[in-house]
């Protein structure tokens, strides 16, 4: 990894959480925030995923901070896991495939946001679906994966 893109990630994304753990925040909190903002910022359906976040952080009373950094640092993969949500939402549903793609859906959202809900109304639907689907199974897995990585960062901070 080249060196600028390893100290943009530290700075933005490693020291901020190491911050948090320092605070005070359980290491197992901050793994719920981190997986649920992981999951959450790639649900397949643009422009809900920070409400999304907000809202299960004010509900569930976690950091508001730590879901909305991960969130948005999962733009790239958010639209690279859109096409895939579609097919496998499809497959699950038993529908024929559409013909998607991001270039077409980048060429949709182009001609404006309304026209391209309209269009891919059904794509949009399958993608949502499969994502409720497997979310849960998603947050649960990166939620025990992340926890005892943040127990041995707060044990090194002490």
């Amino acid at each position: 990894m080249c060196i600028p893109v390893k100290n943009w990630l530290r700075r933005r994304i490693l020291e901020p959480f190491l911050a948090l753990l320092r605070q005070g925040i359980s290491p197992d909190r901050l793994a719920l925030c981190v997986a649920i903002g992981m999951v959450v910022g790639n649900i397949p359906i643009f422009g809900i995923s920070t409400i999304l976040c907000a809202t299960i952080a004010l509900a569930f009373r976690l950091n508001l901070a730590a879901i909305q950094v991960v969130q948005a640092a999962m733009a790239p993969t958010q639209i690279l896991l859109i096409i895939p949500f579609v097919r496998l939402g499809e497959w699950i549903l038993r529908v024929p495939p559409q013909p998607v793609s991001i270039k077409e859906g980048l060429e949709l959202l182009a001609q404006g946001a309304g026209s391209a809900i309209v269009a891919l109304w059904e794509a949009i639907l399958h993608a949502g679906f499969a994502w409720v689907l497997v979310a849960p199974f998603a947050v649960f897995l990166f939620y025990k994966l992340l926890t005892p990585v943040f127990e041995r960062a707060a044990a090194q901070i002490k």
